[in-house]
C-alpha cells in the first residue's frame, strides 16, 4: 500500500473497488454528475426506514413532549457533527485525508443511517426481539441496520439500498456475528414468561446476523484474507458478551459523531425536561471534569454549567455549542499498524482526557435519564408490546402477517429462517404503529376491520 506522506502516492488502485455496489448500475441518468456517496446519501434520505426514525424513541418516549429528540433528530444532529469532524480532520491532516479520501457526503450518509435498524421502544424493543430470537440467531440494532441497507429496503428487488461498498463498511460497527460473540455462560437456560424477562440478562451481543454472512463476505472481499481475519477479531469476557476490537476509519468518525450527539445534545433534553438539577450537574459532573484537567473544558465547565441551566434559551444553546466544539476540535487520527489497508489502518480518536470527559457526559445521561424508573417503565412497557406481537405473529404467521410480509416469510421458512422475517417486520415498526397494532389485536372492542386496514 502507498504511503500518504509520499507526494507521488496514487490512491486510485483501491478506491474504485470501494465504490462498487452489489447490483451494478444499469441505467445512467442524463446530467447526473453526483459522486457515489452523494447517491448513497439520497438513497438513505428517501428511504422508508429513515422516515420512520421520526416516530422512534431516542431516549424519552415519542409523544410525551414536542421538544426532545427522536431517533430522526438525533441522526440529523449526528450528521451535522460528522461533517464538522470531517472539516476539522481535513484541515489538520490534508495529505492523509486525501489519501483515505475522507468525504463529507460519506460521513453524512453514515450518520444519517446509523440508527435505522433500531426497533420501536428503544432498548426495550431490542431486548424483546433478542429474547424472542435467541434460538433463531438473535437480534441487535446495528446488525439490523446492515440488513436493511444490504437486503431489506425496497430500493432494489433483493439488494436493499444497494449502497457503495465503502458506505456499507462504514455502517458496520461490530464486524463479526452474534453467534460467535455470544458468551453462552451468561445466557439464561430456563424459559420464563414474557413479564419475567429481565433486561440485564438479555442485552444482545453487538454484531451481525449469521444469515447475512454472504453479504458480509462480499463487503470484505477486497481485503487480503489476513486483514479480513484480523478485522473480525474480538475480545472475550467472563461476565459479559464478547466484543469486536476494530472498525473502519469512516465508522470511527461516525461513531464519534454519534457519541458526541448522545452525550451532549441528549443532555440538553434532560435539562429542559427537568430530569437533571443544577446541583446534581455540579456534584456529579463538574467536579470530575475539573479534576480531569482537560484543556479548556476543565476551566470552562463551571461557567458552562451556569449557562446550561440558565432560563435564557440562547445561553443554553451557546453552552451546548461550545461543548460540541470542544470535542470536535480535539479529534485526531491515530495509526494502527496491525493493518496495511488505509480504511483499517487509520482511526479517528479523541485524546485520552477528552475521551474520558465524553464518557463522563454519556454516563451522566445514562444515570440521570435512561435509568430513571419512569423511563425504565416505558421501556418495559414497550418490551412487553414487542414480545406479545412477536408471539402472536409466530403462532400463525401465514394467517396474521400482512400479505407482502407473509410471502417473504414463506420463502424464508423453506430455508429455516422464517422467524427472521417476523423480527424484520416488527423491528421496522414505529412506536405508535406497534402500540396501535397491539391495541387492535389484544384490547377488546378495539381493532375493527377499518381500524386494522388503516395500519
Amino acid at each position: 500500500m502507498n504511503n500518504p506522506t509520499d507526494p507521488t502516492f496514487d490512491d486510485s488502485a483501491w478506491q474504485s473497488t470501494w465504490w462498487e455496489r452489489r447490483l451494478p448500475r444499469t441505467q445512467a441518468r442524463d446530467g447526473d454528475h453526483r459522486s457515489p456517496f452523494q447517491r448513497d446519501k439520497a438513497r438513505v434520505l428517501h428511504s422508508a426506514a429513515f422516515r420512520r426514525l421520526q416516530a422512534k424513541t431516542q431516549v424519552l418516549g415519542v409523544g410525551l413532549s414536542d421538544f426532545y429528540r427522536t431517533r430522526l433528530t438525533h441522526s440529523l444532529e449526528a450528521a451535522q457533527i460528522g461533517t464538522g469532524i470531517t472539516a476539522q480532520l481535513q484541515g489538520k491532516y490534508p495529505k492523509l485525508t486525501d489519501f483515505v479520501s475522507l468525504d463529507p457526503y460519506l460521513i453524512e450518509t453514515l450518520c444519517l443511517a446509523h440508527d435505522i435498524g433500531h426497533p420501536p421502544f428503544g432498548h426495550g424493543g431490542e431486548i424483546a426481539l433478542h429474547y424472542m430470537m435467541h434460538e433463531h440467531g438473535g437480534f441487535e440494532g446495528n446488525g439490523q441496520t446492515f440488513r436493511i441497507v444490504a437486503r431489506l429496503e425496497p430500493y432494489t428487488a433483493e439488494h436493499g439500498m444497494n449502497l457503495s461498498r465503502r458506505s456499507v463498511l462504514g455502517l458496520v460497527k461490530y464486524p463479526n456475528f452474534i453467534d460467535s460473540l455470544t458468551n453462552t455462560a451468561i445466557v439464561p437456560t430456563e424459559k420464563v414468561g414474557n413479564r419475567q424477562v429481565k433486561a440485564e440478562q438479555w442485552h444482545p451481543p453487538k454484531g451481525l446476523f449469521r444469515c447475512d454472512q454472504t453479504l458480509f463476505e462480499w463487503l470484505l472481499d477486497p481485503l487480503p484474507p489476513a486483514e479480513r481475519d484480523q478485522f473480525m477479531q474480538y475480545d472475550t469476557s467472563d461476565g459479559r458478551h464478547h466484543k469486536t476490537r476494530f472498525k473502519s476509519f469512516d465508522c470511527s468518525v461516525m461513531e464519534l459523531a454519534d457519541d458526541i450527539a448522545y452525550g451532549i445534545h441528549d443532555l440538553e433534553d434532560a435539562i429542559v425536561m427537568g430530569m437533571v438539577k443544577r446541583n446534581e450537574f455540579a456534584e456529579e459532573l463538574e467536579n470530575e471534569l475539573v479534576n480531569l484537567e482537560v484543556a479548556w473544558l476543565s476551566d470552562a465547565i463551571c461557567g458552562l454549567g451556569e449557562r446550561l441551566f440558565s432560563q435564557q434559551q440562547y445561553e443554553r444553546k451557546n453552552a451546548i455549542g461550545a461543548l460540541v466544539n470542544c470535542f470536535i476540535t480535539a479529534i485526531q487520527i491515530d495509526e494502527n499498524r496491525l493493518f496495511d489497508h488505509p480504511l483499517l489502518r487509520y482511526q479517528a480518536v479523541l485524546p485520552e482526557r477528552h475521551s474520558a470527559a465524553l464518557s463522563l457526559f454519556k454516563r451522566f445521561v445514562y444515570r440521570k435519564v435512561i435509568r430513571k424508573p419512569e423511563v425504565q417503565l416505558l421501556e418495559y412497557k414497550g418490551q412487553q408490546v414487542v414480545m406479545e406481537l412477536f408471539e402472536a405473529f409466530s403462532s400463525d404467521p401465514t394467517r396474521l402477517l400482512p400479505e407482502n410480509t407473509r410471502q417473504r416469510y414463506q420463502l424464508a421458512a423453506e430455508q429455516g429462517n422464517g422467524q427472521r422475517v417476523i423480527a424484520d417486520y416488527i423491528a421496522g415498526m414505529t412506536d405508535e404503529f406497534a402500540a396501535r397494532l397491539y391495541s387492535n389485536m389484544f384490547v377488546p372492542k378495539r381493532g375493527g376491520v377499518l381500524d386494522t386496514l388503516s395500519l
